[in-house]
C-alpha cells in the first residue's frame, strides 16, 4: 500500500503529461494532422519504398524513386528484430505529434527526480523543458527525428547519473534502455552531442572519484557502462551497420575528386565543405535571444499589427487598410541574425534564466558547473564560423563532427542543461535559511535584470541589417527598408521589456514567500504558471492550430499536375527530371526521379548535379535513362518535354575508356558518348576481356521491374560489356547471370556493369544486404540479453529491498 501512496503523484504528473500534450496539439483530438514540410518531402521520398512494403509484405532496403536509387535506411526501413523499437512505439503512444511533446516531459521529469527534485517542481520543470521554442518549432516544421532523440536525452543522462551515484543495477538498466531507445530514435547529430554532454559530466564525476581514491566505484561504474553500452549498441546494430555503411556512400563522406565543379581546387578535407557544415551559425549577440525572444527580429516571417511601421509604409504607398492589415499578419523578414533564415528563435524562457541564475546562489551541489560547462560548450560550438578559433578545431581533430551541418542545433544541450539549473535553483531556495534567501534573491535578480538592462542601452551599437536585406532593398526599395528597420528595433525592446517584465513578477513572486506571504506549493506553482505560460505565449506564435490540416492532405501532400498525369500514361521503366528544382521529394512521389530530398544525398549522383547536369550535359541524363524533363513555361504551369536520346534501362558498349582515378573519371564524361563508350576505374575494377564487340541486334530488354529486383534478357552474338542505368552500390546487390553469380563494376562514375557471354542469358540484379541479416541477428541476441539483465535488475533490487525491511 505505501508503494502504491509513493506512485501516486507520479501518476497524476504522467497523466497530467498527457492531457497537456493533447490540449496543445488539440487539433490532433479531431482527427487532423500537422502539416510539416520536411514530412511532406519524406512521404515523397519513401513513396515507393511504402507502397512495396504495403503491396508485397516484404521490405525492400532499395528505392529507385530518388537520386537514381539508393538504400532506403535512412528513410525509415523497418527492420527485424527491432524489440527496442516496439518499445519506443509504447512510449509514443500518443497522436503526432503531441507524442513528441509527451516524450519531452517524461524524459526531462525522471531526470529531475533522479537529480532529488521534488514531484511538483520536476514537473513544472519538464514542462519547461517541453515548452522550449526550439523544440517546439522542430514539431512544426517536421524534424520529428530530431525531435525523438532529443526526447530521450535526458533519460540518458538520467540513466549516466544513477550509476555515478553507485545505484549500478538501476542506473545500468536506465542508462542501457536509454541509450537504446536514443540510437533507435536514428538522429546521429543529436546523440553525438549528448556524448558531448556526458563528456563533461563524466569529468566532474571523475574528479571526485579520483580525489576520494575510490577506485574500485570506478572499476565497477566503467563496467556498467560497457555493458549497457554493448547491449544497447547491439540492440541497434542493424541500423547503425546500416547507416555506417551507408555513410560511405552519401555526401557525408569525403569526396574522392580533387577539384571543385568550377574547375578550382578541392582543398576540403573535412567530409562535407566548411561553409555547407557552417551555414547555420549562431550569430554571438544573436544568443541573447535564448532570453529575449525576438531580439533579433524572431524568425523570418514574423507576423506584424497595424501598430507597426510596415503598415504605415503599405498604407503609405496607397495599399488599402484591409489588405495592408492582412499583409503585416501574414509576416514579415524581421529576421537580422547570422543565420541564412529561421523559423523562430530558440528562447529558453526569461523565468527560466532567471532561476538557473539563481542557482549559482543558493545550490551548494558542485554538479550545476557541470551543467554550465554543457551550456557554455554548446553555446561556443554553436556559434560556429563566428568562433573560427573552437569550430575550425572540432572539424579538424574531433572525430566525426565534420559529419554534421547546423551547427546551431548543438545549442539542445544548453536548453537540456538551463532548465535543469532553473529547477536546481528553484529547489534549493527554499531550502535556504531564512537570512540568505533575500541575499540571493536579489543578487540573482540583479544580474539577469542588469544583463537585459546592458541589451537596451546597447541597442545604439546595432544596425539592424540582416543577411538578406540587399534583396529586399533591390526588391522594394530603401522605405520598405526603413520601415522593417523601425519595426526590428521595435521587437528588439519591446522583447526585452517583455523579459524584464517576466522576471521581475517571478522576484516578486519569491520575495513575498520570503515575507510569508506565499506558502511554498502556492509559490512553486505560481513560478511554474510563470515558466510555461511565458514560453506557451511565444511557442503558439509559431506552431498553432492553423498548422493542422486534414489527414488527406498529410497522406497525400502532392496533387497530380497536367504535366505527372500526360508522364504516367507511360508505363515503361524510365526516369524523370525536373529543371524547376532536383532537390525536392515531389517527383520521387510520381515519377522513379533523378532528384530528391535528403541530408544524406548519394555523393557521386550529387557529383553529376553538379560537375555535368548543371553545365548541360545530356549525355548523362541519356544514361540516366531520363525520358522526361519537366519544364515551366511562362504561367509557371509545368510541361513535360520527352528526351528522343535515352540509352534506355540497359545497352552494349563497344568500347572501355580505362582511367586511373575519380578526377579522370569524372573529366572523361565531359565529352563521351555514352552509347558506345563505358568509362571504368582501372585501379578498382579489372575485366579480363577487354575485347568487346556488339552487332548491330544486340539488345538488353527489361522483362520485370521491382525496387529490390531487376530481371533482364540480353541477346548478342558476342561477348559484350552491358552497362545499366542503375546506380552503383556494392554493398547488398547481387547479380547473376542464368542462375550464375558474376560481378558488378562501376562505369561511367555511377552506374552498374556487367561483362555477358554471348548469345542469349537470363539477367538478374537483386539487393540482399548482408549488413542487415548480420544486424538482425546481433539485434536478436542482444534483445534477449536486455530481457534477461531487466529480469535480474528486478530480481536483486527486490532482494535487496526484502533486505532491508526489519
Amino acid at each position: 500500500m505505501k508503494q502504491l501512496q509513493k506512485l501516486y503523484p507520479h501518476a497524476i504528473i504522467l497523466l497530467g503529461f498527457v492531457l497537456i500534450s493533447l490540449i496543445y496539439f488539440y487539433p490532433v483530438l479531431q482527427g487532423k494532422q500537422i502539416s510539416q514540410s520536411d514530412i511532406v518531402q519524406y512521404t515523397g521520398m519513401a513513396k515507393e519504398q511504402n507502397d512495396f512494403r504495403k503491396a508485397e509484405n516484404v521490405e525492400p532496403y532499395w528505392t529507385n524513386s530518388a537520386f537514381g536509387g539508393m538504400p532506403t535506411y535512412q528513410l525509415g526501413a523497418k527492420y527485424p528484430h527491432d524489440y527496442i523499437g516496439m518499445i519506443d512505439d509504447a512510449l509514443r503512444f500518443l497522436p503526432r505529434p503531441a507524442d513528441y511533446l509527451f516524450l519531452y516531459f517524461l524524459g526531462f521529469y525522471v531526470l529531475l527526480l533522479v537529480l532529488k527534485i521534488d514531484p511538483l517542481k520536476a514537473f513544472f520543470g519538464a514542462l519547461a523543458f517541453g515548452f522550449s521554442t526550439y523544440l517546439i518549432i522542430i514539431l512544426g516544421v517536421g524534424h520529428n527525428a530530431k525531435a525523438h532523440a532529443i526526447g530521450y536525452l535526458p533519460l540518458v543522462v538520467a540513466g549516466f547519473i544513477l550509476v555515478f551515484q553507485k545505484k549500478y543495477i538501476l542506473g545500468g538498466l536506465l542508462t542501457m534502455f536509454a541509450v537504446a531507445l536514443e540510437i533507435n530514435a536514428n538522429h546521429f547529430q543529436m546523440t553525438y552531442y549528448l556524448l558531448l554532454l556526458l563528456l563533461i559530466l563524466s569529468g566532474y564525476f571523475l574528479y571526485k572519484l579520483i580525489k576520494e581514491k575510490d577506485f574500485k566505484s570506478l572499476l565497477l561504474i566503467t563496467g556498467t557502462f560497457i555493458v549497457a553500452g554493448i547491449f544497447a549498441i547491439g540492440a541497434n546494430a542493424t541500423s547503425l551497420l546500416a547507416t555506417a555503411e551507408y555513410a560511405d556512400f552519401s555526401m557525408r563522406s569525403k569526396s574522392e575528386l580533387t577539384f571543385n565543379a568550377d574547375g578550382s581546387k578541392n582543398e576540403t578535407t573535412s567530409a562535407m565543405n566548411y561553409d555547407y557544415i557552417t551555414a547555420y551559425s549562431y550569430g554571438i549577440a544573436e544568443s541573447f535571444n535564448l532570453i529575449a525572444p525576438r531580439l533579433f527580429g524572431g524568425s523570418g516571417n514574423e507576423s506584424l499589427g497595424t501598430d507597426s511601421k510596415m503598415y504605415e509604409f503599405l498604407l503609405g504607398e496607397k495599399v488599402p487598410e484591409s489588405q495592408a492589415a492582412e499583409y503585416v499578419a501574414g509576416g514579415m523578414p524581421t529576421y537580422w541574425g547570422d543565420q541564412p533564415g529561421v523559423a523562430a528563435p530558440a528562447y529558453i524562457g526569461a523565468v527560466v534564466f532567471f532561476l538557473a541564475v539563481l542557482a549559482f546562489f543558493t545550490d551548494k551541489r558542485k554538479i550545476k558547473y557541470a551543467f554550465l560547462g554543457g551550456a557554455i560548450a554548446s553555446l561556443l560550438l554553436s556559434w560556429g564560423k563566428n568562433f573560427p578559433l573552437l569550430t575550425d578545431f572540432f572539424i579538424d581533430y574531433v572525430p566525426m563532427y565534420d559529419k554534421f551541418r547546423a551547427v546551431s542545433s548543438i545549442q539542445v544541450i544548453l536548453e537540456l542543461c538551463i532548465p535543469v539549473l532553473a529547477i536546481m535553483g528553484l529547489q534549493s531556495f527554499f531550502k535556504l535559511e531564512k537570512e540568505f534567501r533575500w541575499k540571493a534573491l536579489w543578487q540573482s535578480g540583479a544580474v539577469s535584470m542588469g544583463i537585459l538592462l546592458l541589451l537596451f542601452l546597447c541597442k545604439g551599437m546595432f544596425n539592424f541589417s540582416g543577411i538578406n536585406d540587399g534583396y529586399y532593398l533591390e526588391s522594394y526599395g530603401p522605405q520598405f527598408m526603413e520601415a522593417l528597420k523601425s519595426d526590428r528595433m521595435t521587437l528588439y525592446s519591446a522583447d526585452l521589456l517583455r523579459s524584464g517584465f517576466f522576471i521581475m513578477v517571478s522576484l516578486g513572486v519569491l520575495w513575498l514567500f520570503i515575507k510569508n506571504r506565499f506558502a511554498q506549493n502556492t509559490t512553486i506553482i505560481l513560478l511554474g504558471l510563470l515558466m510555461v505560460s511565458d514560453l506557451f505565449l511565444v511557442d503558439k506564435k509559431y506552431v498553432d492550430a492553423k498548422d493542422f490540416v486534414s489527414s488527406r492532405e498529410v497522406e497525400v501532400p502532392f496533387a497530380e499536375t497536367l504535366a505527372d498525369i500526360q508522364i504516367l500514361k507511360d508505363t515503361t521503366n524510365y526516369r524523370v527530371f525536373d529543371v524547376s528544382g532536383h532537390l525536392t521529394g515531389r517527383t520521387p512521389y510520381f515519377h522513379k526521379s533523378i532528384g530528391g530530398y535528403s541530408a544524406v544525398n548519394p555523393r557521386r549522383m550529387e557529383q553529376l548535379f553538379n560537375y555535368q547536369i548543371s553545365k548541360n550535359n545530356i549525355e548523362i541524363l541519356n544514361m540516366l535513362n531520363v525520358k522526361y524533363i519537366i519544364q515551366t513555361d511562362s504561367t509557371g504551369a509545368a510541361f513535360p518535354v520527352q528526351n528522343p536520346d535515352i540509352n534506355g534501362n540497359a545497352w552494349f558498349v563497344q568500347n572501355i575508356k580505362f582511367v586511373q582515378n575519380a578526377d579522370q573519371e569524372m573529366k572523361a564524361l565531359d565529352k563521351l558518348d555514352t552509347k558506345n563508350v563505358a568509362v571504368m576505374n582501372a585501379k578498382e575494377f579489372e575485366i579480363k576481356n577487354k575485347a568487346f564487340a556488339k552487332d548491330s541486334v544486340a539488345t538488353i530488354i527489361l522483362d520485370s521491374y521491382k525496387p529490390n529486383h531487376l530481371k533482364y534478357t540480353s541477346k548478342n552474338s558476342n561477348e559484350g560489356l552491358a552497362v545499366f542505368s542503375e546506380m552503383y552500390y556494392k554493398n547488398g546487390w547481387k547479380a547473376s547471370i542464368d542462375g550464375k553469380e558474376t560481378e558488378i563494376f562501376r562505369a561511367n562514375y555511377a552506374l552498374r556493369a556487367l561483362q555477358i557471354p554471348a548469345g542469349k542469358h537470363t539477367i538478374e540484379f537483386k539487393f540482399e544486404p548482408q549488413v542487415v541479416k548480420t544486424g538482425s541477428t546481433i539485434a536478436l541476441f542482444s534483445s534477449i540479453g536486455m530481457l534477461l539483465l531487466l529480469i535480474g535488475g528486478i530480481y536483486f533490487e527486490r532482494k535487496k529491498s526484502l533486505n532491508l525491511k526489519p
